[in-house]
């Protein structure tokens, strides 16, 4: 069968894919791609071998990423750690594969990226990143789950949380909102980042709706640290976090990830997936580790016309942090903006 191009946002038949495929995530849906839509004017595309009319049986969805600075791609997907092709036979991946090797050579793109935990298609594609991808099985009681914590830096930690009497609060309110970003800031020019745009935030909150959770610890009135979390019926996506480094002694982030899995389990969740880890980025992965996490080796895997690696994404990245330690703070967000479209 021939591969079709169907519109992810207004065809009905990719909802109900998303909603029954067993390889399905919060990131094959709607309301992730809405959200990149309207922030980051990326076009979304899905392809599948259905016929017009038909009940989709397979699909990949991608999103058309165009700059000037980083040029043309199609990337599945955007600033999501994973996303599976929703695809189970060799033959189907090949057939995909092909048509995307055509595709990327006549319309001149740069690259194709797919975010594949596993892909059984053409060795066309080469390796790309690699990263370390983790997930936390909850299937296991909470007690056993506590037991299999790290005993000093998150049992106890967490138990001094608890003695601090951190508060807690957790929803999508404006004021949640206001303090995750206000963390966010803090966190990412410590770590000399560039921060997502709020826009982004505000957007994922309208497009998903309840599916995404803020949880915010606080001592007093003061917001120490923070987590906006994603889900996916049985699985619940960390996507993002930050904190105050001025209160880091009263563990914060410890204390929230525990919430997140209490509440999770709680929910019949069975599991939280702590996304990925650069490979050299060894205080994530090691925080990540004693959570009692599994982890697995992601590689992300793309075809070139040209044959060779791009590294759009690390683009003047030397010269960007140093040009966002000096930007002040009412500049940030509207940075943000600008580079996230061109990174994607």
């Amino acid at each position: 069968m021939s591969i079709q191009v169907i519109n992810p946002l207004s065809d009905g038949r990719w909802d109900d894919l998303v909603a029954r495929h067993p390889k399905a995530s919060v990131f094959h849906g709607r309301g992730w791609l809405e959200a990149l839509a309207r922030t980051y004017s990326y076009t979304p595309f899905a392809l599948t071998n259905a016929p017009e009319g038909k009940e989709l049986t397979n699909g990949v969805v991608l999103c058309r990423v165009s700059s000037w600075i980083t040029g043309t791609r199609a990337v599945s997907l955007p600033f999501a750690d994973h996303c599976e092709p929703l695809i189970e036979d060799a033959a189907s991946c090949a057939e995909f594969t092909d048509w995307l090797r055509a595709e990327c050579d006549r319309q001149h793109w740069k690259y194709v990226e797919l975010r594949a935990l596993s892909w059984h298609g053409s060795a066309e594609l080469q390796n790309g990143s690699s990263y370390w991808f983790h997930r936390l099985d909850l299937t296991h009681s909470l007690e056993q789950i506590f037991q299999g914590l790290h005993k000093d830096s998150i049992q106890r930690r967490i138990r001094r949380a608890e003695r601090e009497r951190l508060c807690y609060e957790r929803g999508c309110s404006p004021q949640l909102m206001e303090e995750f970003y206000r963390l966010l800031l803090k966190t990412r020019r410590r770590h000399q980042m560039i921060p997502q745009p709020i826009a982004w935030f505000r957007n994922l909150i309208e497009c998903l709706g309840d599916r995404v959770q803020i949880r915010v610890a606080r001592t007093g009135n003061i917001p120490v640290a923070a987590i906006l979390t994603l889900q996916h019926r049985t699985s619940v996506v960390y996507k993002y976090g930050c904190s105050d480094e001025r209160y880091h002694h009263l563990a914060g982030m410890p204390f929230l990830f525990w919430r997140l899995i209490e509440e999770s389990k709680a929910a019949r969740a069975e599991n939280v997936d702590f996304g990925r880890s650069d490979l050299d980025n060894k205080g994530l992965v090691t925080f990540k580790d004693r959570f009692g996490t599994s982890k697995r080796l992601l590689k992300y895997l793309r075809y070139s016309p040209t044959g060779k690696r791009d590294t759009a994404s690390n683009w003047g990245l030397s010269g960007i942090r140093r040009l966002f330690s000096i930007l002040p703070d009412a500049v940030l967000p509207s940075a943000g903006k600008i580079l996230y479209r061109h990174i994607g």
